[in-house]
């Protein structure tokens, strides 16, 4: 039977191939849809795993947490330093880690940050930050850049960098006159981390000294060795993360920066805010996963609109099959057998084609939106939708086989046929 069927597609490898081609491709957005949500949730939760707090100007929670954190969107409003000194002294406070963001390199972004962001930040099961070469920055215009950045962008320990103004791809506004020397480069850790250049808070006030509103001051100018010299303190930062005592203490402790009289704050939980993305984006999942339900059901209307449309010319074979002793039951397996290898062969297909695009576009993916592509293989759990593919490919033979079922012997060799 199963040399038949395949004798049966060869015979007809046109119309075959361009049914394979549609169901690879519905197939292929199915998986594809399902890997970014798995792979989404998985890399969201481990981007940060040791810090109880992250605080922030007052605005949403989700949008704290997606510019804090995630390094996607901007802030609409800066944390006083003299606020983030008052609330890192409190008592139930164990460690701070400043951030200030605003400035790129290439399209990544900078983190200006203390070397406690090296100590205290935390992914996964609570891995520490390592480097595969170099150290933390010791000197004002040290940088450390991540993995991907390193990988991406072929830079090592002891290369120049120049940074932008901005956090735009392309942007005219560089700090050419305070180059940075790269002091070490990350190891991988699926986070943005990867995609991120990370300097000193001093070194962000470096290179604004003589800017104002994005735009460099004329006759001010101020050489990268007189920066060295001058006060280099922020008068504000982005956001901070803090880690606490005790964990009793959250709630009492969010409570008091959200109370906070000097100043409109908003301090979050970072797990509590991501289950809110989450539920924000349920719907958004939900739609896209029926509409790729709804591709891949449309790929198996046409599989069967294939071997029905077959049918009447393949009438006098399966009347000659009949005649050699064939029982309806044989031709109406054969039908099913051809309709599950050709969903076969696209699921075969399309499995290779989300290898591959994970392999070529994890790098973008994890740089444009933070988004890390741990998983290349199929896991089991695309294994299992697959297989419900095929299963589906299998009921849906059943239509051409029941009608072949209902042929009969005179109706193949009838003049008319």
């Amino acid at each position: 039977m199963f040399e038949l069927a395949w004798a049966s597609l060869r015979s007809r490898a046109l119309s075959v191939s361009l049914t394979v081609l549609v169901i690879t491709l519905s197939v292929t957005l199915l998986l594809g849809v399902e890997r970014v949500r798995v792979q989404a949730h998985e890399g969201f939760a481990s981007t940060v795993s040791g810090t109880d707090l992250i605080v922030g100007a007052r605005s949403g929670p989700v949008n704290l947490l997606l510019y804090s954190v995630f390094h996607i969107g901007d802030p609409t409003n800066n944390v006083s330093w003299q606020s983030y000194q008052e609330l890192s002294t409190l008592p139930q406070v164990k460690w701070a880690v400043p951030l200030s963001l605003g400035d790129s390199w290439r399209g990544y972004r900078v983190i200006g940050t203390t070397g406690g962001y090296f100590e205290h930040y935390r992914y996964g099961a609570g891995h520490a930050l390592a480097f595969a070469e170099g150290k933390p920055f010791d000197d004002l215009y040290d940088a450390v850049v991540g993995a991907d950045v390193a990988r991406a962008q072929g830079v090592q320990v002891g290369d120049a960098m120049v940074l932008a103004h901005g956090t735009g791809a392309v942007t005219l506004a560089r700090h050419a006159d305070k180059p940075f020397r790269i002091r070490g480069v990350l190891q991988r850790t699926g986070t943005p981390v990867d995609s991120s250049v990370l300097v000193s808070l001093p070194a962000i006030e470096a290179i604004h000294v003589d800017w104002r509103s994005g735009v460099q001051l004329r006759g001010r100018k101020v050489s990268a060795e007189q920066a060295r010299h001058l006060d280099l303190t922020p008068t504000s930062i982005t956001a901070f993360m803090l880690g606490l005592n005790s964990r009793i203490a959250t709630f009492s402790v969010q409570r008091a920066i959200n109370d906070y009289p000097d100043e409109a704050l908003l301090a979050i939980l970072p797990g509590v805010t991501l289950q809110q993305l989450w539920q924000s984006l349920g719907t958004a999942e939900r739609a896209l996963q029926l509409i790729s339900a709804m591709v891949v059901l449309l790929g198996l209307v046409s599989l069967v609109a294939l071997l029905v449309s077959t049918l009447q010319e393949r009438r006098r074979e399966m009347a000659v099959l009949r005649a050699t002793g064939a029982r309806p039951r044989y031709i109406a397996s054969l039908l099913v057998l051809e309709a599950a290898a050709t969903s076969g062969m696209a699921c075969v297909l399309a499995l290779a084609v989300l290898v591959a695009a994970s392999l070529a576009g994890r790098g973008w993916a994890l740089a444009n939106f933070g988004l890390s592509i741990t998983h290349v293989w199929p896991d089991l759990r695309e294994l299992a939708w697959v297989g419900g593919v095929l299963a589906l490919s299998a009921v849906a033979g059943l239509v051409p086989a029941l009608l072949a079922y209902r042929r009969t012997l005179a109706d193949g060799l009838s003049a008319g046929a």
